[in-house]
């Protein structure tokens, strides 16, 4: 079944936890890609060079399909895991979560990591404001010149996204439409082709 939409959080925003002289410092950023991922993650180990471990967790993607653990040094499923659950526990995506530690002597066992990770990551998330972001769908328009003012009524109908238009007596529009509304979309330009109004509609794979 199709995702129309999801949650993540609209900036960035932080939280700290410390136990027996650990301190843990906890990032959340909202994401889009690997590559930004990469960024963020490069940006805090030059910052937070002197921390021991840089755990973290990180999901994306409308259906959370795609999706990373790390330990970063500690111990299995320490501390990547305990992370990740908080992203999945308050069901969101396109999230990155990070958790800068600073070693305080003592260690922690594994049971004392998993709970220092999960309230870490758990500090910076409560922090974030949750927002609902609509999945969209990229497509093509091709028409006439005469008929764009039809065209242009599919756009206000359908809340349409636009990317691109050129005008010419051949016209072009790329732009992006609410995946809830593609369907109906594709009926409605069906119908006015039926209604000899020309529009060729096209969608991106």
């Amino acid at each position: 079944m199709p995702v129309f939409s999801y949650q993540t959080i609209e900036k960035p925003c932080e939280g700290t936890y410390k136990e027996k002289g650990s301190k843990f410092l906890a990032f959340a950023y909202p994401v889009q890609s690997e590559g930004e991922i990469k960024e963020r993650l490069n940006d805090l180990r030059k910052i937070y060079f002197d921390a021991r471990h840089h755990c973290y967790a990180w999901i994306l993607g409308p259906e959370k399909k795609i999706f990373r653990a790390a330990d970063d040094g500690e111990p299995n499923h320490s501390a990547g895991d305990p992370i990740i659950g908080q992203i999945r526990s308050k069901n969101l995506t396109d999230v990155l979560v990070v958790v800068v530690r600073y070693f305080g002597g003592v260690k922690l066992g594994v049971g004392g990591l998993v709970s220092a990770y999960k309230t870490s990551a758990e500090a910076a998330l409560n922090d974030a404001v949750i927002i609902t972001k609509e999945v969209f769908h990229t497509f093509q328009i091709q028409y006439d010149y005469p008929v764009t003012p039809d065209v242009m009524k599919l756009v206000k109908e359908f809340e349409l996204k636009i990317l691109e238009q050129d005008f010419q007596s051949r016209c072009f529009m790329r732009g992006e439409v609410p995946l809830r509304e593609k369907e109906k979309l594709s009926a409605k330009v069906k119908l006015m082709n039926a209604l000899s109004i020309p529009v060729v509609l096209t969608f991106d794979q």
